[in-house]
């Protein structure tokens, strides 16, 4: 039986949602409609999470989140890259029904994150 358009749509929320939770908890900033974390409505231009404020600056990411059977890793990289907000990074977050979500970015971001967090800050 084929999923309806709602369906799809509030799968996908509930991908944003869960996301603005995680950063909201990640930064110790609350999240929704009027806060400084936001899950953007459906059909709206920009990154899939709405950060203003002191949560841009501790979640440097413009976030597009992907819930889908079938994926197009290259298209949804460019379309996360069409909406990176300057001064951040892009981050995708992908997940399809019964599997973890997982997070794809930009290989020279990932091995920069790595060389911060064992203390071996280097130039490229």
């Amino acid at each position: 039986m084929p999923i309806t358009i709602a369906s799809r749509k509030s799968k996908a929320r509930e991908l944003q949602k869960w996301i603005a939770d995680k950063i909201s908890l990640l930064i110790d900033l609350p999240w929704g409609k009027d806060e400084q974390i936001a899950s953007r409505e459906m059909g709206q231009g920009g990154p899939d999470i709405r950060l203003v404020g002191e949560a841009r600056t501790l979640f440097p990411w413009s976030v597009e989140a992907k819930r889908q059977e079938s994926w197009s890793i290259h298209n949804w990289i460019q379309q996360a890259q069409d909406n990176q907000m300057p001064g951040t990074d892009w981050l995708l977050i992908a997940k399809s029904n019964r599997k973890d979500a997982v997070v794809i970015l930009d290989a020279d971001v990932f091995f920069d994150l790595l060389r911060l967090i064992s203390g071996r800050v280097k130039g490229r």
